[in-house]
């Protein structure tokens, strides 16, 4: 379910390569090192294109944890038995906590069916001891959200055990609401941290922007979940609570039939308008953030207006039917494109993201 932002293509797929020349203040840059680098680009789907703009200052750190959390999620999302599943999670968080480099998760990778993913466990260690090389403070805000961040792996291990045929649901929504905090609300709660503590430290609205921080991950995980619903249900999880669901009349395994949208719309719709909702924190995230920072304004508006335009497919699609809201490749360049010249003209910026707001309302 890690993915941030939401969205199905790499940055290979899109074309952008990294080390691209300076633009107005923002270049895209490699990720620690050309292994990691690579990693990241065959898992990290479009929020490479975030990585690439951030800061020297925090770009490692924002990239090497969402590796290492993608470890976790891949490892969680492994059809075995939840036992070893627990197992291999508590090896790696204990890797993380007692600051070792090395991890064999070779059992696991053996099971995957994606080459990506596979090769991804099987060089975990290389992204250990990438960690291990972070200045000690770093490394420590780092770990507070792997271990928030692994917690709720578990949970869901615990929760769904395995792939299967039995289809098991969140029950209400708060329960909805702690993961979503756990595996991306702590996610935005990092990377307000690691920004706060190394380019604006002498920021005076700190408190909203931490607030801000937490909504911007969990809007952006709750179209992940909204957008995979029936990706979900074919490996037994169900992340809409069985409580809302059965205040319409419906139940999980309902879901599976594309004829219960109907149904479910009113319910579908109140979850996306709670999506734009946390968009619009993020919306105010970016708006706390210096304009002479363009690099970091720039690696979040790329999520929110991916996030803005994937709200306005999926309102007008059946998502039940299993048609995804794939942005095409020539959108998301023009999103790029759009957000680069945006954060060098005030005026524009504000012209555009109003634009993308209104059409996914």
């Amino acid at each position: 379910m890690l993915d941030w932002p939401p969205n199905e293509q790499t940055a290979e797929e899109i074309n952008i390569p990294s080390g691209l020349p300076e633009d107005g203040g923002v270049v895209l840059g490699v990720v620690v090192n050309g292994e990691i680098d690579r990693l990241l680009r065959n898992t990290s789907r479009s929020f490479y294109l975030s990585l690439g703009v951030l800061p020297n200052q925090i770009r490692d750190q924002v990239g090497l944890l969402y590796l290492l959390a993608r470890v976790a999620d891949t490892i969680a999302d492994t059809g075995e038995e939840p036992s070893q599943l627990l197992s291999e999670l508590n090896k790696y968080e204990g890797v993380l906590n007692d600051g070792s480099e090395e991890v064999y998760l070779g059992n696991v990778a053996d099971l995957q069916d994606d080459p990506h993913e596979e090769e991804l466990l099987r060089s975990a260690s290389k992204a250990v001891r990438a960690f291990a090389g972070i200045e000690q403070n770093d490394r420590n805000i780092m770990l507070r959200c792997l271990n928030t961040i692994i917690s709720g792996q578990r949970l869901d291990v615990e929760r769904f055990g395995t792939k299967t045929t039995e289809i098991r649901s969140l029950t209400s929504d708060e329960d909805l609401d702690d993961y979503t905090y756990k595996v991306a609300g702590s996610v935005g709660e990092f990377w307000t941290e690691i920004s706060l503590k190394r380019l604006i430290p002498d920021m005076s609205s700190k408190g909203d922007f931490e607030r801000f921080g937490v909504d911007f991950g969990k809007g952006l995980q709750m179209i992940n979940i909204l957008r995979d619903i029936p990706s979900d249900l074919h490996i037994g999880r169900c992340y809409i609570p069985s409580e809302r669901l059965a205040s319409i009349g419906l139940t999980p395994v309902d879901l599976l039939d594309e004829s219960s949208m109907n149904a479910f719309r009113p319910l579908y719709d109140e979850y996306l308008d709670l999506s734009l909702k946390y968009l619009s924190a993020a919306h105010s995230y970016v708006s706390l953030i210096p304009r002479r920072h363009k690099g970091l304004r720039l690696s979040c508006m790329l999520p929110i207006i991916i996030g803005w335009r994937t709200i306005r497919i999926m309102r007008n699609r059946n998502v039940l039917s299993g048609m995804g809201a794939k942005i095409k490749r020539r959108e998301i360049g023009s999103i790029l494109l759009k957000s680069r010249i945006a954060v060098r003209f005030e005026i524009y910026e504000k012209l555009l993201m109003q634009a993308e707001k209104r059409r996914a309302c």
